[in-house]
């Protein structure tokens, strides 16, 4: 009997948690219309912060695109330290349609350019500060860093856990494997991995892509069909493995 009714109080307990954190994720974003305490030099229409955010401090240095979207305990950052005045400029820029993954860091002591629709997998490190230890007797948290500007360009994928380094100049719909290193210049249509990063995999408009994919080709989307017709099908695909 005791343990029936402690049963029943957790789970009464476990749904009115669930039920306050879900108030919470919804009420806590971040939006153009509900800013919070952020005042970001810009932020688009459509774009979110999801809630809980992570470190956030620059902001009126910060210009979010439209339609981007920030995932939980993501850190954005304009620089070294919050409350200081850094110019008329913006420092780090997000352009319309850029995903950043849940716990993600973009530390913009100097420009950093993100170009729209880059999407960035959980925990991606983006910075354009660096530790410096060329005095081999100070410690090197107390050498001051070294700072290049880093540009994304755009319909970039960025994976898992890789680390963009100061200096790093990406290309147009550059893929970053998981957990790649990448500082320098990558060409444009480019596949890099490793740490540090190399290419791998890059596009000639003649022979395609060299090395060749190994997996088949897409098939296109018919032209005319719906998202909703989209959304049966999937359906209809999610159904046999329901019941199985």
């Amino acid at each position: 009997m005791f343990s029936s009714l402690a049963r029943r109080r957790r789970g009464v307990t476990s749904r009115a948690v669930h039920r306050v954190w879900a108030w919470a994720q919804e009420n806590g974003a971040v939006t153009a219309q509900h800013p919070g305490r952020l005042r970001f030099g810009r932020i688009g229409a459509g774009t979110r912060l999801a809630f809980p955010q992570g470190t956030v401090f620059g902001e009126p240095w910060i210009e979010l695109g439209d339609h981007c979207i920030i995932g939980e305990q993501v850190t954005l950052t304009a620089g070294l330290m919050p409350d200081l005045d850094l110019g008329s400029d913006p420092i780090l820029t997000l352009g319309n349609g850029v995903v950043l993954g849940r716990g993600s860091h973009v530390i913009a002591d100097t420009t950093v350019t993100i170009g729209s629709d880059t999407y960035c997998g959980p925990y991606v490190y983006i910075t354009s500060t660096n530790h410096s230890y060329d005095d081999p007797h100070e410690p090197v948290g107390k050498q001051w860093p070294r700072m290049e500007p880093v540009v994304i360009g755009p319909g970039c994928w960025i994976g898992t856990g890789a680390v963009i380094l100061p200096g790093a100049r990406l290309g147009r719909n550059v893929v970053v494997a998981a957990g790649a290193v990448v500082r320098g210049e990558v060409p444009d249509h480019a596949v890099v991995a490793g740490a540090p990063a190399r290419v791998v995999r890059s596009w000639d408009p003649e022979a395609g892509w060299q090395p060749p994919l190994r997996t088949p080709a897409p098939v296109p989307i018919p032209e005319g069909i719906t998202s909703e017709q989209l959304a049966a099908v999937a359906l209809l695909e999610q159904d046999p493995a329901e019941g199985a």
